[in-house]
């Protein structure tokens, strides 16, 4: 006789996780679950649950890198495991570190011998990296006002209004006061003389940034240079300068090598750049590149031994991970030079393809630069009848990520939106995004003109009802209030049928 057993509810593995009690719950969201639950219910909710996350390469609102290939992400899965930090059990990792560290540096142009080790470390993109160069800055003032006898108490950093919120977390937590130099309409970088006017004996440094997050602009840093050595010769200060590199500096090497920004310049004493970005490398990685020992205060470097040999670290964070580090090298041999030249260059293009498209439909300004950071920042002329914000939400239905924003002060009233063109986004996309923006200004034309056919009928059309008053015809006018629910309503309709188009696309375009 054959005997049968009924599968009960605990007995998972003929369930398949759809056919289980685990998606009919909600996730826990506070508290940590009491029981446990199968690996592979846990993987398909939560995986699940991401697919409602945009889609990382149509993010264009980002400059970090979305792609690499299969064989780093090999290398990158086999070192996840590995703590960067404990260098004495992983020599080979710090090696790598400190190939990218001299690689970078004779990038920048640093006055090194060929054989002679460089001064810099790898950080947790350019956050971290701005973090540390401005700390070195601010000691070294410091100990030069104590040894002259002045107060060293009020320290400030010159910038442009244009710096990414880093740089006011650094004046914000390190106690600098951050003096900032205002945009104006049409020039959206710091302007050097304006920026060596607010210099003073108190500045550490001043801050030039090589492709400005707003509109991906280079900074005139050799003009700032030559205005800030003048400067220093009149008054007898030092002031120096560090330069932002964090999305120009693994650009203008290579498409723009004529470019004087970098170690070049006598007053630029430290650089950052994040791997992350330009330098092709999944987010989590940057670099602060020092000119020589000298501007690296030896007392802002910790030697720990405790994790066996002595090792020198100078980072604001302990733990991190090797694999980003592994992948840059990667990157840098296997690219080389000619390949990040290469890639470059096609991300220029396909700018150009971009911005000659928009400028063919006549309806926007365009604020970014050709030579610069690959990107395209660009306007509304007409405001009339709808903004940015509008059309970088419908863009969405179309599953593109395109940020709208104000510019900072004294520019605040100027939107823009800004499309940042990356090594995956091909010249197919990018023909494909003019065309999407087409498709969503058609679409924000007709309902502009339906909404003021609706505005105007009700202001021609005030008879609501007629109400007799002692043998008198009366005419209610609508209020306001109710004409603005009229259009809200359109509105309404307008996002309805939107959202069931969205529906049966169902997000892909």
């Amino acid at each position: 006789m054959v005997l049968s057993k009924t599968a009960s509810e605990s007995d998972v593995s003929v369930h398949s996780t759809f056919a289980s009690r685990y998606v009919r719950t909600s996730l826990p969201r506070f508290r940590m679950p009491e029981e446990s639950i199968p690996k592979d219910a846990a993987y398909q909710i939560i995986n699940d649950e991401l697919m409602l996350d945009g889609n990382p390469r149509l993010n264009l609102a980002s400059f970090v890198t979305t792609w690499m290939e299969p064989e780093c992400d090999k290398l990158i899965m086999a070192s996840i495991n590995k703590n960067y930090v404990d260098m004495d059990e992983y020599p080979v990792t710090t090696e790598l570190q400190n190939r990218c560290v001299n690689m970078i540096a004779h990038l920048f142009n640093a006055p090194l011998e060929e054989t002679e080790a460089a001064v810099g470390v790898g950080t947790v993109g350019s956050s971290e990296a701005i973090m540390l160069a401005g700390l070195a800055f601010k000691r070294k003032w410091q100990n030069k006002r104590k040894l002259e006898g002045k107060p060293y108490d009020k320290p400030n950093i010159v910038t442009g209004a244009n710096v990414q919120v880093c740089w006011e977390k650094f004046a914000r937590y390190f106690e600098v006061e951050l003096k900032e130099v205002k945009l104006s309409e049409g020039y959206y970088v710091m302007d050097p003389e304006k920026a060596v006017e607010l210099v003073d004996e108190n500045t550490i440094c001043v801050a030039a940034i090589l492709g400005s997050t707003l509109n991906g602009e280079f900074e005139d840093v050799k003009r700032l240079n030559d205005i800030l050595v003048e400067k220093n010769k009149e008054t007898g200060w030092d002031t120096p300068i560090h330069v932002d590199a964090a999305s120009g500096g693994f650009i203008a090497p290579f498409i723009y090598p004529e470019l004087e920004w970098d170690f070049r310049l006598p007053l630029v004493k430290s650089i950052n750049v994040s791997g992350h970005k330009y330098g092709l490398v999944y987010a989590g990685i940057g670099w602060a590149i020092w000119r020589s020992k000298d501007d690296l205060p030896e007392e802002l470097i910790f030697h720990i031994n405790y994790l066996g040999a002595d090792q020198p670290t100078f980072t604001l964070n302990f733990s991190k991970g090797s694999s980003q580090v592994i992948a840059q090298y990667y990157q840098m041999i296997r690219l080389g030079f000619e390949g990040y030249k290469n890639v470059m260059e096609n991300c220029r293009d396909n700018m150009i393809v971009l911005k000659e498209g928009l400028e063919k439909m006549e309806r926007f300004n365009i604020v970014s630069k050709d030579d610069g950071v690959p990107l395209v920042a660009f306007t509304l002329k007409d405001h009339t009848n709808f903004d940015e914000f509008q059309i970088s939400d419908l863009l969405r239905r179309f599953g593109w990520i395109v940020p709208a924003y104000s510019m900072p002060p004294d520019a605040q009233h100027i939107t823009v939106l800004r499309v940042v063109i990356r090594e995956d986004f091909s010249r197919t996309l990018a023909e494909r995004l003019v065309a999407d923006i087409e498709k969503v200004l058609h679409e924000l034309d007709a309902l502009s003109a339906r909404i003021r056919m609706i505005s105007s009928s009700s202001s021609v059309t005030v008879l609501e009802e007629v109400v007799k008053n002692n043998g008198e015809v009366v005419a209610a006018k609508k209020s306001a209030l109710e004409t603005q629910r009229e259009i809200t309503a359109v509105w309404k309709k307008f996002v309805l049928e939107r959202k069931k188009l969205n529906d049966k696309m169902n997000g892909v375009c």
